[in-house]
């Protein structure tokens, strides 16, 4: 799978076309920002990735469609894309053109004809990426999942920011999840996951838990068998506890105490009353009111009472004063004979002057008075009498009212009583009942021990199988090979630790210098050039044992201004331009010229069929650069897009 022409589409229909050789090396270079570092987007995009990635500016304003034909071995594949919708991030619509030679239709002619998992599977296919689902341990709980063509982009990209990242080796390493989906996915896509694997441990796994499930089955079964009679008349006994069995004494064997216990299944529960909760309610009610007129009544004859005591002697008093103001005759007339009883005659005290008259009447008044008070006494000892009996009488209800209150809380203390003795009996009934179908008659020990025997068989079959599989030993071999390939690169471009073995660390996706004393791995080392030796050398040997083993990896590899370690800063580096004065003066000329000579042998000598794209800003004057030179140089922004768009 090479990449044979990216094309883009105005929004009037004009289309522009970057042609690539399908093998050998291939270098657009340039001034900054004319648009190169959008291709390697645009590849990806037209690979069936939903996310559009490409730079903001005058490639997204006059970009109507994006294209890439690809080729295969015999057919080439159109996959076009329109671009997103307005503020939209994503597109997943696609266009699929499929033939044996593909010109890029004109304009009107896009139309969309698929989706991005449509292209994902179709490249998949055509690369014969193999249909097998990743493996996933035991006791892991991830998804397994098929590896597609969106898993070798991790190993077809090395963008700008990447190609010389000390702590990240592949394209998109560093987002969530995708370390382990490398990890998933490397594998297969090397061709060294068993087809059957899968399957195999599906089956084992299934096959392992039908053993655990039919021994647990026999392991109870026979401590059944071995414990029935204990257990048959422990059962029993609590059935006799709680009344749903008469006492009787034990059965003699087997058969009789299943039996009884059958007959115990039968019990059925006591019917209980509701208890009648309201009616205590109420009684409590109508208690408080009783307590509450008592109180009132006790109230008043406590205050009758005393007023009673204090009247008694006020009236003892009055009668002393009366008996002593009758002693001295004080009135001048009998009250009770009405004859004249003072020593003086009327006509010689002055009574008929108004002070007489005023004595007179107030000495009657108190006569009157004092003969009230003696007359009150009977009322008051009649209304005592009266609040005792009434008070007597609240006592009586509520005397009468606290034995109703106490029959009822009895009453549903015994209404309780009848429901725990049920929930009780039903407890035991439902032990007896899973006593009784946990219980296996002989023919079926004879059964499940059949069982456990064909399970472990069965096991046995699988487990070997899976033995047999060397995968992991394959994988191991595989890295190994990349590994040693490691070094021939990195010493080509006499990098750092170069003369000590390299190894590819799988587990950590990250490359690792072997020496004597202590591993080094990339990220422990310093400098842009070591960290862009490190990356080209494992990706010119994964794709070199790919290739030349013919495993279903794309075969190009898009780099992006990987030369920008040899020149003095960034600015410099730009200001190249893609002119060969501007590179020949201000980089490390030897270094850039070394670099490109290996990416171009490694794509026409090494790994023939094999494809490099390179955008850059360098440019040298060797014969052999300027063959690999797309286009002219770009030097006026946006070169990718036409000005006249």
């Amino acid at each position: 799978m090479n990449i044979r022409d990216i094309i883009i589409y105005s929004h009037s229909g004009a289309i522009r076309k970057i042609s690539f050789k399908v093998h050998g090396l291939n270098i657009i270079t340039g001034r900054s920002s004319t648009g190169k570092s959008a291709l390697s987007e645009i590849v990806e995009y037209c690979m069936g990735r939903s996310d559009f990635n490409i730079p903001e500016g005058p490639i997204r304003d006059k970009v109507a469609w994006y294209a890439v034909i690809f080729q295969f071995a015999g057919e080439q594949v159109f996959i076009g894309k329109p671009a997103p919708a307005a503020n939209a991030a994503s597109c997943s619509r696609a266009m699929i053109l499929r033939g044996a030679a593909i010109e890029p239709p004109p304009h009107e002619e896009l139309q969309q004809n698929a989706d991005d998992d449509t292209v994902s599977s179709l490249l998949s296919e055509l690369l014969g990426i193999p249909v097998v689902k990743t493996d996933v341990p035991e006791k892991q709980s991830r998804d397994s999942y098929f590896a597609s063509i969106k898993h070798t982009l991790f190993y077809l990209f090395q963008k700008q920011g990447l190609i010389a990242n000390k702590e990240q080796l592949f394209y998109r390493q560093n987002e969530p999840f995708m370390p382990q989906a490398i990890k998933d996915t490397l594998p297969i896509l090397l061709g060294l996951a068993a087809d059957n694997r899968l399957e195999t441990d599906q089956q084992l796994r299934i096959a392992r838990r039908d053993l655990k499930i039919a021994q647990k089955q026999l392991t109870e079964a026979e401590q059944f068998s071995e414990q029935l009679n204990i257990r048959a008349i422990s059962l029993i006994s609590e059935a006799q506890q709680v009344g749903i069995l008469a006492r009787r004494p034990p059965p003699e064997n087997s058969i009789e105490a299943l039996e009884i216990l059958t007959a115990i299944t039968q019990w059925k529960p006591t019917a209980v009353p509701e208890e009648d909760t309201h009616r205590i309610a109420a009684l409590e009610d109508e208690i408080a009111v009783l307590r509450k007129a008592r109180a009132g009544v006790s109230e008043t004859l406590r205050a009758t009472q005393l007023f009673v005591d204090k009247e008694a002697g006020f009236t003892n008093e009055a009668n002393e004063q009366k008996k002593r103001l009758e002693s001295i005759r004080a009135l001048p007339e009998n009250p009770d004979t009405g004859e004249w009883q003072w020593p003086f005659a009327p006509q010689n005290i002055g009574l008929n002057t108004p002070i007489g008259t005023a004595l007179l009447r107030e000495l009657k008044s108190l006569d009157q008075e004092l003969s009230t008070v003696q007359g009150e006494k009977p009322h008051l000892e009649r209304y005592t009498l009266q609040v005792r009996a009434r008070n007597d009488e609240l006592n009586k209800q509520l005397n009468s009212k606290n034995e109703a209150l106490a029959a009822a809380i009895a009453a549903n203390a015994a209404i309780a009583e009848m429901g725990n003795r049920n929930a009780a009996a039903a407890r035991i009934v439902g032990r007896v009942s899973l006593f009784l179908e946990t219980y296996h008659p002989d023919d079926d020990l004879t059964r499940l021990n059949t069982r456990v025997d064909e399970l472990q068989e069965i096991v046995k079959r699988l487990e070997a199988a899976n033995g047999m599989d060397d995968s992991a030993e394959r994988l191991a071999s595989t890295i190994n090979i990349i590994s040693n390939r490691i070094g021939h690169y990195v010493n080509e471009l006499e990098a750092e630790f170069s003369e000590f073995p390299f190894r590819f660390d799988f587990a950590h996706l990250t490359v690792v210098a072997d020496r004597p004393d202590r591993p080094v791995p990339m990220s422990k080392t310093g400098g842009g050039a070591n960290h862009l030796a490190y990356h080209l050398g494992t990706l010119l040997a994964l794709h070199h044992f790919a290739t030349n083993n013919h495993k279903p990896m794309p075969s190009f590899l898009f780099l992006d201004q990987p030369t920008q370690v040899y020149f003095p800063s960034e600015q410099v580096y730009k200001s190249a331009a893609g002119t060969i004065e501007e590179t020949e003066r201000d980089s490390d000329l030897e270094k850039v010229r070394k670099l490109f000579s290996m990416l171009y042998k490694f794509a026409t000598n090494e790994v023939p069929g094999f494809q490099i794209i390179v955008t850059e800003h360098a440019n040298l004057r060797d014969q052999w650069f300027q063959e690999a030179i797309v286009e002219t140089p770009w030097t006026k922004p946006p070169a990718l897009v036409p000005s006249d768009w």
